[in-house]
């Protein structure tokens, strides 16, 4: 086809162009750069959607861990332990014998798991394949989140209402000694092998316990999160992420021993969860139904997405594997006074799945 200058480039002789032609590719390019410009400011798909349902017995629950070795749910379930295979849904194992379930974790190198049992100072430790219990050991008052030692020996039983830290020998079966801080703990992590930081509920702040002396190690405040329950860790950054009553959760640097920041989460969080593999946190925000991911950029923190699940969902627990999330709820008839709990719909507690998308 002859060609001729235009602007200095070398173009088709437009001359030869039917001009009908040249409107319809104007208008094709026109609509193309508006489908592409709707396509930007679209916001960004949820990083989970809902996948499945897994109906399990009703009863209250509070925490739920992953058993990465056996590849199973575990949730701490009022009367009992819920033991879920998320690959045969249909089989869901109750066992144990409890009083008010709290904290559960599956103890690595072996096949057992310790569980708190809240309302008559225990800690249980049963056998997860068979069910059978192999020890009920004293601890202090009203046990509730716990924490494995680094080597897996010990187990660190936070007491809500005793203000202190049972310290318990899992091969004496038997708790060796207490560290004494303040009423109000909640979730405790492992900062190192001698530190752990344990939020502190009522006084809106994280303890610290230093396990090589046995004794408070000081605390961090929190101005402006109130009522902190969920906490977990980045071990490589040092950086912690608490999740707040009030909407908020609080990023603090657990090596300089400061709060770093604020964001904005759902409500009701009893939960935070690290993904490590996208260096992210996970908050489960049971009043609002909302898994709140929070991105760490750097050594700050930042709210990247909001995906929907369940009221009541306030505990979760992650396969590291797969990426999926695992939610204990249930529907419950409104509460009678705003402080109080409503009544559990019979046949209504289930695990809600939420699995990545993309």
């Amino acid at each position: 086809m002859p060609s001729i200058r235009f602007n200095g480039l070398l173009s088709p002789n437009r001359a030869l162009q039917p001009c009908g032609m040249s409107r319809l590719l104007s208008a094709a390019a026109l609509a193309a750069l508006l489908v592409t410009t709707q396509t930007l400011a679209a916001p960004p798909p949820p990083p989970y959607a809902k996948s499945a349902s897994i109906p399990a017995p009703d009863d209250r629950w509070d925490f739920t861990s992953w058993d990465a070795a056996h590849h199973l749910l575990l949730i701490a379930h009022g009367k009992d332990v819920l033991v879920i295979d998320p690959a045969q849904p249909g089989l869901v194992r109750s066992i144990g014998a409890i009083q008010g379930g709290h904290g559960v974790e599956a103890v690595p190198g072996g096949d057992t798991l310790v569980v708190s049992s809240g309302k008559d100072n225990t800690l249980r430790i049963l056998d997860i394949a068979t069910g059978a219990e192999l020890a009920s050991i004293p601890v202090a008052e009203d046990p509730d989140a716990l924490v494995l030692s680094a080597d897996h020996r010990l187990v660190y039983v936070m007491a809500a209402k005793g203000g202190a830290i049972s310290v318990v020998d899992l091969a004496g079966r038997k708790e060796v000694s207490r560290i004494a801080l303040k009423p109000g703990l909640e979730v405790p992590v492992l900062v190192s092998k001698n530190l752990i930081a344990v939020n502190n509920e009522d006084e809106s702040e994280i303890e610290l316990a230093n396990l090589a002396t046995g004794k408070a190690a000081g605390r961090i405040s929190l101005p402006g999160c109130e009522g902190p329950t969920g906490l977990a860790l980045d071990p490589a950054s040092g950086l912690a992420l608490s999740s707040c009553a009030n909407g908020k959760a609080a990023l603090v640097d657990l090596r300089k021993l400061r709060l770093v920041s604020l964001v904005n989460i759902g409500t009701g969080p009893d939960t935070v969860i690290w993904d490590g593999a996208h260096k992210r946190f996970l908050v489960p925000c049971g009043k609002d139904g909302t898994l709140s991911v929070v991105r760490l950029v750097g050594r700050n923190a930042v709210v990247v997405a909001s995906s929907p699940t369940e009221a009541s969902a306030r505990t979760a627990a992650m396969d590291p594997a797969s990426g999926r999330v695992y939610l204990p709820s249930a529907r419950f008839a409104a509460p009678v006074a705003p402080s109080k709990r409503g009544i559990m719909e019979p046949g209504s507690f289930h695990v809600l799945v939420l699995s990545p998308v993309g």
